[in-house]
């Protein structure tokens, strides 16, 4: 399975904003993009950030890929999965791509980062309506019930983020937790302003339209 192992703060300063990959780092004065507020790279401090049409719709791409942790090959499999869907093609990108299981798990709060929330599912740490789910990309669906693997649950890495969960308030709207069971369910599908994506999914469009 190909990974992605480039430096994650080197993708936030390319970026040029914070895309929070590294999880409570990021809000930390060890963040990358607050150390050096420049893009990487030898002659970083002196690149401008004007684009071309083509080099704005790349950036856009490229940053909606980092913010999820998706590669080239998969991101293209989404897109074209939802181009087929009736609707503005842009906004179902970013909604299937909230609706992946590694995404899921981070919303809730089980990680820190898509990316730790990968491995956790990567690891058989997760279940879906009770059952294990070990596939990131899973699309989860209206209804379903998200939660910390019965077998595992006796693992230090969940008992230390219990009571962080019993006592977290910020979930997002489309989704509801319940404390006491430390389980998640899906209520709606999210809509493009609860997203917090700081990005035009409809330059992604215009892109692969080229």
């Amino acid at each position: 399975m190909a990974r992605d192992i480039d430096p994650k703060c080197r993708k936030c300063r390319r970026a040029g904003e914070k895309l929070f990959l590294k999880g409570d780092r990021c809000y930390t004065p060890k963040c990358g993009v607050v150390k050096r507020a420049y893009a990487p790279g030898v002659h970083g401090k002196k690149m401008k950030r004007g684009l071309s049409e083509y080099g704005m719709q790349l950036s856009v791409k490229q940053k909606i890929k980092r913010i999820y942790g998706v590669l080239e090959t998969q991101f293209r499999r989404h897109f074209d999965e939802v181009k087929k869907k009736k609707g503005i093609t842009g906004d179902l990108l970013l909604e299937r791509l909230e609706m992946r299981l590694d995404n899921a798990v981070y919303r809730i709060g089980f990680a820190s980062s898509r990316s730790q929330a990968r491995q956790l599912v990567n690891h058989g740490l997760i279940s879906v309506d009770g059952k294990k789910v070990t596939i990131p990309s899973y699309e989860v669906k209206i209804g379903q019930k998200i939660s910390q693997n019965s077998h595992k649950k006796e693992k230090n890495y969940f008992k230390n983020i219990a009571q962080a969960l019993k006592n977290k308030k910020d979930f997002p709207v489309w989704i509801s937790f319940d404390a006491k069971s430390l389980e998640a369910t899906i209520n709606n599908r999210p809509e493009r302003a609860q997203m917090g994506v700081n990005a035009d999914p409809q330059i992604v469009v215009e892109y692969y339209s080229r």
